[in-house]
């Protein structure tokens, strides 16, 4: 069995935690509520309304990604019928490949409601080029276009189209992994669950034939629970960035359609833990201590549920210390070789 890195659950966090001083200029002190590791974090500059400012290029402030040294690319492919934002690009290694590449598929983040495929917030996704895959990026419909479920309907649709062309493009659909931040975590961890179940299917009718199941996730710092963000910033005594989850101008309640306390129902729907199955993929999961956009406790929550379903060895779990939510810990070097070491584990 390939080695999989150690999982790391709550317990193990809290003493390291607790004696985290200030950070950085863009990060606040964490703080520990009780024996839980539900800790702050510093966000990205915020628009009036506390949105995050996200221009057209996608990425904070309006921060494209880089890809003109990436020689290798199909851009703007339609996987999907319904609307003119169901497009993807596909950047390939340098090296040409006899063998299919294995893919990485990106998924960007944006509270569900901004960014798109070429925001800075995939930079390192697309590092995956230089690591021998292809790396997938792929722009879904918005909450101010279509609401829940049709964010996740369009990733598992794009899922299906890569391995319906995977002759076509040189893709190994038995060998893929999807990584998101932030909204774009969520998502992916939703897809790693539900890769077996069709009933998020939505819209998307295409290539129903192929299943929306992946072999690797990983989630940097996804909401994942909705209906619990306020309570574990609350027990951590901190005032979320973003403001309360459970109003009706919450990111996640324009992503359901309603306040998310309105339609608890469909709320549960969004949270990839209700998916749960033995048969998920591996899943490796990071978090900042100090992020205050999304409790780290969420992600803490997935990891331990996920471990009790599908065994320590499928889960990788880790709490960056004085990270905030998306800050530069998560795309420094040491860290990015740390994923991909992860993903050439599941893939190769």
């Amino acid at each position: 069995m390939k080695q999989i890195l150690k999982v790391f659950l709550a317990s193990c966090f809290v003493l390291s935690l607790a004696a985290c001083s200030a950070n950085s200029n863009n990060q606040e002190k964490p703080l520990i509520s009780g024996e839980k590791t539900d800790l702050p974090s510093s966000a990205a500059m915020t628009a009036p309304g506390n949105l995050p400012l996200r221009g057209e290029g996608g990425g904070l402030l309006g921060e494209s990604a880089d890809t003109s040294w990436i020689k290798n690319k199909e851009t703007d492919i339609a996987y999907g019928t319904i609307s003119e934002t169901q497009k993807l690009d596909i950047y390939f290694p340098d090296a040409q490949s006899q063998a299919p590449y294995p893919v990485i598929i990106a998924v960007h983040g944006g509270g569900f409601m901004m960014g798109r495929k070429t925001g800075g917030d995939v930079k390192s996704m697309l590092q995956g080029v230089s690591h021998g895959y292809a790396v997938v990026s792929v722009d879904y419909r918005m909450s101010g276009e279509a609401i829940f479920p049709a964010a996740i309907s369009d990733v598992k649709a794009a899922i299906r189209f890569i391995k319906a062309n995977a002759e076509k493009y040189n893709l190994d659909a038995d060998r893929i992994a999807i990584w998101g931040d932030s909204a774009g975590g969520n998502l992916a961890a939703l897809a790693g669950t539900s890769g077996d179940d069709d009933t998020l299917n939505g819209d998307n009718q295409e290539n129903l034939e192929y299943s929306s199941s992946v072999n690797a996730v990983v989630d940097w710092f996804g909401p994942l629970n909705f209906l619990l963000m306020d309570e574990q910033f609350a027990a951590a005594g901190v005032t979320p960035k973003m403001g309360k989850t459970s109003t009706d101008f919450s990111p996640e309640s324009k992503y359901i359609g309603e306040n998310i306390t309105q339609n608890i129902e469909q709320t549960k729907k969004a949270n990839p833990e209700n998916y749960i199955t033995k048969n998920d993929p591996y899943f490796f999961i990071q978090h900042g201590s100090a992020d205050t956009n999304v409790p780290p406790q969420q992600s803490v929550d997935f990891a331990q549920k996920l471990t009790e379903t599908v065994g320590a060895d499928k889960v990788s779990m880790e709490i960056i210390d004085g990270a905030g939510h998306g800050t530069s810990e998560f795309d420094a070097e040491e860290n990015v070789e740390k994923v991909f070491e992860f993903l050439d584990s599941v893939l190769k």
